[in-house]
Order: structure tokens, then sequence, then C-alpha cells
């Protein structure tokens, strides 16, 4: 099992690396920053100087070891807005809502498309189940920016049950977690239903119920104890979903998250807070997966007899 937990760790350093070498060349390739940090009025000595100051006039091979050394270091440079701020920490600031909206979408999405899951499979072929079904395909159907906008006009404008924008309160979460949940709630259903289809016709659960055990027992504790196996191995794209659609939901409710600033960023060119989200989110995505890995290994004996 240590053996497969170590494959799966420098796997995920290998990723990582691969990462920092895309998202160093596409922010070179964007746009030139020296000309937006110093305007219109800038000479060429002041352009060569600042470029000079920022590393710019050295191969690309030395600037990407400079930056792979400088982000070692947690330093990503700062951002080129009116405020100044290390792009590192204007990242920081904002990553605590961006991951609990993330987790309370998760947990909405875990919750809600279990429960439709399982009672679709029990009742096969049933208008639960075409229900169940129909939200799934909807769900993967709607643009997420469409969906907010609606939800937002039905529940925050015309019904006035909640508020179109906020942070910190519960209420604030109901909104945005639905929108970034939806597509996630599809998949999660469509994975259970298949997976206890396929569980509720094994010999194992026909045996259960022929010791006797209540139907509920069957579904509940034997036949979905199985089923979520394939939960687990999507978990990180899940979370990897969450995380990157938050960009479009977080512009929509307005939240104070990393998507909302990767938005803003990118209007204002700052190529540091860019750069430095994109990694972040990368850094996060790739966690996630190495986590996933781990739980699986840990669950799945055949997993740690390959090694």
């Amino acid at each position: 099992m240590i053996k497969a937990i170590a494959n799966r760790f420098v796997e995920s350093l290998i990723a990582l690396l691969l990462m920092s070498v895309v998202i160093f060349l596409l922010s070179r390739l964007t746009g030139d920053p020296v000309a937006l940090m110093l305007g219109d009025g800038a000479t060429e000595a002041d352009r060569q100087a600042l470029i000079a100051e920022l590393g710019l006039d050295q191969s690309l091979p030395v600037q990407y070891f400079t930056f792979i050394g400088n982000a070692l270091t947690g330093n990503f440079g700062q951002s080129l807005t009116a405020s100044a701020d290390p792009a590192l920490e204007l990242v920081l600031s904002r990553l605590p809502a961006s991951l609990s909206l993330a987790g309370v979408a998760l947990a909405f999405t875990l919750v809600v498309g279990i429960i439709f899951g399982v009672f679709a499979a029990v009742a096969h072929n049933s208008p639960i189940d075409v229900l169940a079904r129909l939200i799934a395909l909807i769900g993967q159907s709607i643009p997420s920016f469409w969906l907010g906008i609606v939800l937002m006009y039905v529940f925050a404008v015309q019904l006035r049950w909640l508020p179109t924008s906020g942070y910190g309160e519960p209420v604030h979460y109901v909104l945005p977690a639905a929108t970034l949940g939806l597509f996630t709630l599809a998949a999660i259903t469509r994975l259970v239903r298949a997976s206890m289809l396929e569980a509720l016709g094994s010999e194992y659960i026909k045996l259960a119920r022929v010791k006797g055990l209540s139907e509920t027992v069957v579904v509940w504790k034997h036949a979905l104890a199985n089923s979520l196996i394939p939960v687990i191995t999507f978990m990180g794209t899940f979370f990897a979903v969450m995380i990157t659609g938050a960009v479009v939901v977080e512009t929509v409710f307005a939240w104070p998250g990393i998507g909302r600033l990767a938005y803003e960023s990118i209007l204002a060119r700052d190529f540091p807070v860019v750069q430095t989200v994109v990694l972040v989110i990368t850094a996060l995505f790739i966690l996630a997966n190495l986590a996933v890995d781990i739980l699986y290994v840990i669950v799945d004996p055949r997993m740690r007899s390959r090694g």
C-alpha cells in the first residue's frame, strides 16, 4: 500500500511541474506586462529598466527556473493593480470563500445525488426513476451562468426569499451552492443509479434477502456500500468541477472567492494574480485527486495488490 501511495505522490508532483510549465508559457503569450505597468507616458529607458528588473531580458529557461524558485518560497510577484498587494496573499485571502462554497455545494450534491440515485434504482423504470434521470439530464445541460440568473430572479427578486449576493451567513450559500452543484448532482445521481442497479442484481444481495434481512437494510447498507466506490473514484473530478466552475458562479453572485478574483484579474490584465490563481487551483485539483487515490487504495484491496 505504501508503494502505491508513493507512486501516486510522485505522479502528482510530475503533474504539478508540467502544469507550472504551461502556466509560465501562457503568461508570456497573453500580453506585455511591461506596457501595462508603465503606461503610455513611459520612455524607452523606463521600459528597458523595468524589463531588467523583472528579469524579462533573460532567456525563457532562466526565467522559468527563476519563477519556480520564487514559487517555492511563496513569491509570486505583486499585483499590478493600485493596491500592489503580493499576489499569493491576495489569492489566499480569497481562498476560504471558494473552499467553503465548494464544500457546501459538494456536500449538498453528495447527499441529494445519493438519495436520488438509490430511489431511482430501487424504483427502476417507474415515474421516480424517470424523474431522477430527467433531473440528471437537465443538470448536465443547463449552463451555470443561466441557471444562476434564473434562480436569482425567481428566489431573490420575485419571491424575496434569498439574497442576490453576500458572504458570511448560511443563507448566502443557498443559491450559489445550488447553482454550482447541479452539474455534479446529475453526475452523482447517474453513477449511484447505475451502480445500485448492478448491485441489486448481484448474488450477495439475493443471499441477504434469503437470510430475511429487511429491504431497508439490504438497500441502504449492503447495496449502497458497494455502489459508492465509483463516487469515491470521481470525487477528485467533482471537487475540480466545483473549483473551476466557481469562476462563473462567483461572478454571477458577487462571491468574494478566487473565481471572481481570476475574472477581475483577467479583465485588468493582472498577470501575476492570474498566474497565481491558476497555479493554486491546479495544486488543489492535484491534491484532491491524490487524496482520492490514497483513499481508493485504502478502500479497495485490488488497488493495493496492483501497486
